[in-house]
């Protein structure tokens, strides 16, 4: 069977508030802000479009994995480990909450860190091979 979907187009996070979450993916990790309304916001990151919902208190992308382990849903890549480096040191100095950067065992590195509403993100400093490709067929 061929690969039927292409791409992810929009991810879903759920904010307690609109505003300051934008503001907080616009200062800490450098999205572009193309939306606001007051249920929503709809920023650009990492390639892809992110919606940031209007949610109930408390609410994040998290899930409990079956060993009882907090866990993220969405992992971002960089390209190679000094790009891990410089962006753990960054986001550090900005005063997001970061954990340590670990060698889970795997190729690469990789750390964690949330927003403001405890959204975990992964962050893994090995590139796609097809993101490669796809960036050397557009330049």
């Amino acid at each position: 069977m061929s690969e039927k979907l292409l791409r992810v187009g929009t991810t879903y996070l759920p904010v307690s508030s609109v505003n300051q979450a934008a503001e907080w993916y616009v200062k800490k990790l450098g999205a572009t802000l193309n939306y606001i309304d007051d249920d929503k916001a709809i920023i650009s990151l990492a390639n892809q479009s992110f919606f940031l919902v209007a949610s109930l208190k408390g609410e994040t992308a998290n899930f409990v994995s079956s060993n009882g382990e907090k866990r993220f849903s969405i992992t971002f890549e960089v390209d190679g480990l000094r790009a891990l480096k410089q962006l753990h040191a960054e986001l550090l100095e900005n005063g997001v909450t970061t954990g340590e950067i670990e060698d889970r065992g795997h190729a690469g590195n990789n750390f964690v860190f949330q927003d403001l509403d405890g959204n975990l993100f992964d962050v893994w400093s090995e590139l796609s091979p097809s993101f490669h490709v796809g960036v050397e067929r557009r330049l």
